[in-house]
């Protein structure tokens, strides 16, 4: 079987495209960066990969809000191109700065399904805002897999991530819209402390919405979370690695899932 090819997309202020095609390659898969002025030119590109990963980083150096002018991007030149790779049975994945693109184009949220005026709504419904702590969070945290739906994840889960954002909040327009993603098994992932519990900062480091770290869309295949697991790929990543065994590390393995999706 031919390998699994990954398109990980990249614009000014992109700054860890290089680790994303690292992770993946580690996982077996074929990468190439591509700009997206590319992608824009030939949006048919899309066609000959199998996952589209849209890393983290400052993408436009946050200018106007967190992934917004890429997202616009997304939907003024190739949202078609991207649903219709969605339809297809492959895979996207945005991590920070790519998951606030993904939840800004209107892919991810909850009630998105079916694209035009049901996309604009959805923009409106779930956003990624400022941390609660009004300052950049980088530092460790844990994660408890909140959904048995997402190709990428193992169910019942708890990891070790770092993260690495000024607006990482996830919120939702109101009570129903919230309640209407989880009840649908779209909460990905959750912030806990290293028992599995809940917690306040730093436990939950930006104040997110009942701590939610991650969400995917209805279909299981489209992934966005704020940790960056392409930082814990090598036991020399996790930061007690002198002090306790780690033999697979934690971010490794949402990668490996992503290719064995098409073995």
């Amino acid at each position: 079987m031919a390998q699994v090819k990954v398109l990980v997309l990249r614009t000014a202020g992109t700054n860890c495209d290089m680790e994303t095609c690292h992770a993946f390659s580690l996982a077996g898969a074929v990468t190439e960066r591509v700009h997206v002025n590319r992608l824009i030119e030939q949006p048919s590109l899309l066609a000959d990969f199998q996952v589209l990963a849209l890393p983290g980083g400052f993408s436009y150096g946050d200018d106007i809000a967190a992934g917004k002018i890429l997202a616009n991007q997304l939907i003024h030149h190739f949202r078609e191109q991207v649903q219709q790779f969605i339809d297809a049975d492959k895979l996207v994945i945005g991590i920070c700065n790519g998951f606030q693109v993904l939840v800004k184009a209107g892919l991810l949220g909850g009630l998105n399904e079916g694209g035009g005026a049901d996309r604009e709504v959805a923009l409106q419904q779930v956003t990624i805002t400022y941390n609660d702590s009004g300052k950049f969070e980088d530092r460790w945290v844990y994660l408890e897999a909140g959904t048995d739906k997402c190709v990428f994840i193992n169910p019942g889960q708890r990891i070790y991530l770092p993260v690495a954002h000024g607006e990482g909040k996830v919120c939702f327009a109101d009570e129903q819209v919230k309640q209407q993603v989880i009840e649908v098994g779209q909460v990905a992932y959750r912030y806990v402390d290293r028992e599995g519990n809940f917690g306040d900062y730093p436990v939950n480091p930006n104040g997110s919405t009942d701590h939610i770290a991650g969400l995917c869309d209805s279909t299981g295949r489209v992934l966005g979370l704020m940790p960056h697991p392409e930082r814990n790929v090598h036991p020399t990543h996790h930061p007690r690695w002198t002090r306790e065994a780690v033999e697979k590390p934690d971010g490794l393995s949402l990668f490996i899932n992503a290719v064995n999706y098409f073995g």
